[in-house]
């Protein structure tokens, strides 16, 4: 069988593939989509990135594809009802990268609210002269509420932090989690009254119809100005002028991003902000999530090459 991985992965991953033909793309630049077309095109299995578009033209330009295995929670860049149409099974990786994506909203949202990379620069320029009573004040955590836009399972991750600070937890989600609820002491409200109620707001939600350009200068406007703004979940939720707009306004406090409305591009204004702190999508981006993810892909391909269904299946 032959495998197409279209991106570097964690070496030893590559150890799971054994035995069958794997064409890898072992470098960091993505394979443009005539490359990508050309070297699936008698592929059995593909394991994809983010950046690789799965379109319905690609998978019927692949008559040999039996599974594509979406290195990512995400798989917004994959036609899913043409590949169920095809026969195709996609598979994703939940649950492995479900912690380390949750700590890093949880490092954005403490990086933003304390000033920390502010801080920073302001120390390797030279500029600290002395303790002061008014240098880089930031905003307090503990026992603040905190508003967490999309509750499952990375959300549910944040929620659980959020508990040892003490927090009021509040989320908005498409349908209410009544078990969470209970187990978190969390409270389901609509999404005004996050926006008023949240001292913090981390964005853990998919991309959807129903999310996109969720975050406006609308949303902005009824926020606190004391409030901090994170997005760990897709950037297409936030508008990212109007962001940009709100905080060069001042009317939230700051920002801390992973992703992005455009990505790899981003909102010009936001490089010379100092309120927001800016990731480049490493939400998954531990050593050992990274790896699990791999081996994830993989063992999700050898599955459906054995005849079975991955409980990972879409």
């Amino acid at each position: 069988m032959k495998i197409l991985v279209t991106a570097k992965l964690p070496y030893d991953v590559l150890k799971h593939l054994e035995g069958h033909e794997v064409d890898y793309n072992n470098t960091d630049d993505p394979l443009t989509p005539a490359e990508l077309a050309e070297r699936a095109k008698d592929a059995d299995a593909v394991i994809s990135m983010l950046s690789d578009k799965i379109t319905a033209d690609f998978m019927k330009g692949c008559p040999n594809l039996k599974v594509v295995a979406n290195y990512a929670v995400g798989y917004n860049n994959i036609d899913v009802a043409a590949a169920k149409e095809l026969g195709i099974t996609v598979c994703n990786t939940p649950d492995v990268l479900t912690q380390a994506t949750a700590e890093l909203g949880f490092s954005l949202m403490m990086a933003a609210g304390r000033r920390i990379v502010e801080s920073d620069k302001f120390t390797r320029d030279r500029k600290f002269r002395g303790w002061k009573s008014d240098m880089m004040l930031g905003v307090d955590f503990y026992g603040k509420t905190i508003g967490i836009f999309g509750f499952g399972r990375i959300g549910q991750a944040v929620a659980r932090m959020a508990a040892g600070f003490n927090m009021k937890i509040l989320y908005h989600s498409r349908s209410k989690k009544y078990s969470a609820e209970m187990a978190m002491n969390a409270s389901f409200v609509d999404f005004e009254k996050l926006l008023r109620k949240s001292d913090f707001i981390i964005i853990t939600a998919p991309a959807n119809e129903g999310t996109k350009h969720k975050f406006t200068m609308d949303a902005f406007k009824q926020m606190k100005p004391t409030s901090v703004l994170v997005n760990i979940g897709r950037g297409e939720i936030v508008k990212e002028s109007d962001l940009a707009d709100a905080l060069e306004q001042k009317l939230i406090f700051a920002a801390g991003l992973d992703v992005y409305e455009f990505e790899p591009v981003i909102e010009e204004r936001l490089f010379a902000l100092d309120n927001v702190v800016l990731a480049p999508h490493i939400g998954s981006g531990t050593t050992d999530t990274r790896a699990a993810m791999g081996a994830l892909c993989c063992d999700s391909v050898l599955s459906v090459f054995a005849g079975k269904t991955p409980n990972n299946a879409l």
